[in-house]
């Protein structure tokens, strides 16, 4: 399957996504009582993330959606422990004699999907490699559907997904929690937090999170022209970038050209 590279755009997108996530409030309980789970057993999914340097709830996460919290199972696939695993990665881990320990399939997970030398623990980072964990489909074929490995149980999903490898339904729906929406959550509770894609450099954290351009996408732009067409007048294309039709029919709202216009200057 093809690969996808961590471009800004796709940073962007991610950060938009999490800072606009909304948890389903039917399902807030479920929430609470996994990230109950996940902090009883704290302690282990520190030890691991100490073994491989990455943060603990990147871990924990994982091993909500891959196993439902259970360790008797492998963190590849949710395949029993005491065997090799039989599903996508079959013959997981590959040295070692089963029963395998939780800790020992776990490193060994994590090292498959090469997290052990991911460096950057961003928030578009961990929400890339997160979704690469679990694979491209959704975004390479079904780009329609957000991954509901990410974001199922929030605002940003309601149905469609894969029954099996390959096999695919558009009105079925997943009945697990994100990872992103497990995240938010801990977030919520002030238990992590995470930085931006530019968070450590105050100078360009301070910067404007939208300026006048013709040729760099947005989301924040397409919410802003979504937001400028609800009023008289406007009619401006939804398409990401503030270039000059934006930047003017921002104008007619506020008064204002967007940061960064020329026509500002005149």
């Amino acid at each position: 399957m093809p690969t996808i590279s961590l471009s800004p755009r796709l940073a962007e997108e991610y950060c938009h996504l999490f800072d606009t996530c909304v948890i389903n409030a039917g399902r807030m309980a479920e929430v609470e009582g996994i990230l109950a789970k996940i902090e009883q057993h704290r302690r282990r999914y520190d030890a691991v993330a100490e073994a491989l340097s990455m943060p603990w709830y990147v871990i924990a996460v994982i091993h909500s959606l891959e196993s439902s919290l259970s360790f008797a199972r492998h963190l590849h696939n949710g395949d029993p422990l005491d065997a090799r695993t039989v599903r996508v990665p079959a013959g997981r881990p590959k040295t070692g004699s089963p029963p395998f320990t939780w800790e020992e399939s776990a490193i060994d997970a994590l090292k498959y999907h090469e997290l052990d030398a991911w460096q950057d623990w961003s928030l578009p980072g961990l929400l890339y490699k997160l979704e690469e964990y679990n694979g491209w489909g959704y975004r390479l074929y079904h780009p329609h559907i957000l991954s509901p490995y990410l974001w199922s149980c929030s605002n940003h999903y309601q149905r469609g997904k894969y029954l099996a490898d390959g096999v695919w339904s558009e009105t079925a729906v997943s009945r697990q929690t994100g990872a992103a929406v497990l995240l938010k959550a801990l977030a919520e509770k002030g238990a992590v937090r995470f930085s931006g894609v530019a968070a450590a450099d105050p100078a360009v954290s301070a910067k404007p999170f939208l300026v006048y351009s013709m040729n760099e996408w947005s989301a924040y732009a397409q919410e802003l022209q979504i937001f400028l067409n609800k009023f008289p007048g406007n009619s401006v294309k939804v398409d990401g970038f503030p270039g000059n039709e934006t930047s003017e029919a921002f104008r007619r709202v506020t008064g204002f050209y967007l940061k960064g216009d020329p026509r500002a200057q005149a």
